[in-house]
């Protein structure tokens, strides 16, 4: 509950659910624990007002105005500036630090918006954007068993964070290995009971995401235990089985799923790639038809499509693949480098080594050197 003396300042521009999906976008299946938080440095920092019409000086009613819309504007250290003279005014101004910290954690300081904002919870205990963002700040510094406590306190959203502190707070429980607790809070952020199927589904999927995945293989048993047919479930063990390179089981999985989905192109991908591991070629090609026919807009199977036309030595088909992908998505150096390969089979010289080179400038823009 928000103290009724200081309401939460306005949005800035950034709505919940539009926060959570592109924080979410930003990991990668598979990926360590601590790319959230890395990922998450980065989105901080965005943060646009619509609100500010004018920039009038900072009245003594309301010394934070000024401060306000230079931080909206991405001005922190202007903005830090301008409170360090306000803390020297006699007597400063209520909530300063406060306003420390919430400058700090939107300049991405989190080390420093920790210090300040335990000093304004210390000051009012009621504040709980400052328990909020104290909590999120612990989390995004590496400390999320830290963090919890301040988390736990306030599980509603303030326009400040600009992410959905039940996400958050069931990715420390996740860290932290309280898996429990971690399903409760996914449960309510998707509005499901915690004991529910669904629920057991999203965090094997965010367990999956965060490589814990003897965790999520037991969690996606027990959705698909208290419902069988529940559509996901059984992809989301096919690409954990997948991942460990257990083909028949990933294939299993994938079987089942088309069985409860047929109308499920991601399955009939993920169903091909396992064949093609297998040389499986005449049924993998046949999937990634079927998973095309419903989606055309994914690059994947038409990549796995020129592969698996390659291994069966139909080249000029592999080739029309590998350049429709291309065409949709030109800066993957994948395709290209597949591409390469067939021109080269080919005995086109140069078109392979323009692809190639391509491939290689593409893989190195995407992993610099240190």
């Amino acid at each position: 509950m928000v103290h009724p003396e200081r309401k939460p300042r306005a949005p800035f521009g950034v709505r919940r659910f539009d926060a959570v999906f592109r924080f979410m976008a930003l990991q990668k299946t598979g990926a360590p624990a601590y790319s959230a938080a890395i990922a998450l440095v980065l989105f901080f920092l965005l943060s646009v007002s619509t609100a500010a019409q004018s920039n009038p000086a900072p009245s003594p009613s309301q010394p934070f105005g000024q401060i306000h819309r230079l931080t909206e504007q991405g001005k922190f250290d202007e903005a830090l500036a301008a409170l360090n003279q306000l803390s020297n005014s006699q007597p400063p101004p209520n909530n300063l630090p406060h306003e420390f910290g919430v400058t700090y954690y939107r300049k991405g300081d989190y080390l420093n918006a920790v210090k300040f904002l335990k000093r304004a919870i210390a000051e009012d205990s009621n504040d709980s954007e400052a328990a909020q963002l104290a909590g999120l700040s612990l989390y995004l510094s590496g400390n999320p068993a830290e963090a919890i406590p301040y988390l736990e306190k306030v599980q509603s959203w303030y326009p400040s964070a600009s992410v959905d502190a039940s996400y958050i707070l069931g990715v420390a429980y996740i860290q932290t290995k309280n898996y429990g607790k971690a399903r409760a809070a996914f449960a309510k952020m998707f509005q499901v009971p915690p004991d529910s199927a669904a629920a057991y589904l999203f965090t094997a999927r965010l367990l999956l995401r965060f490589d814990f995945g003897p965790v999520a293989e037991e969690y996606g048993k027990k959705a698909i235990e208290l419902d069988p047919k529940l559509p996901l479930a059984h992809q989301l063990l096919g690409e954990l089985y997948l991942y460990q390179s257990k083909i028949p089981e990933a294939s299993a999985q994938f079987e089942q799923e088309l069985i409860i989905n047929p109308g499920n192109p991601v399955a009939y991908y993920k169903l091909a790639d396992a064949y093609s591991r297998v040389q499986r070629f005449d049924e993998a090609e046949k999937l990634l038809q079927r998973s095309i026919w419903l989606d055309a807009t994914s690059t994947g199977p038409y990549i796995l499509l020129g592969k698996v036309l390659q291994k069966k030595g139909e080249t000029q088909l592999a080739i029309r693949a590998l350049q429709r992908a291309i065409s949709m998505d030109p800066n993957n150096g994948i395709p290209h480098h597949l591409l390469g390969q067939a021109y080269r089979d080919l005995g086109q010289a140069d078109d392979a080594e323009r692809e190639l080179k391509l491939a290689e400038q593409l893989q190195s823009r995407e992993n610099p050197k240190p």
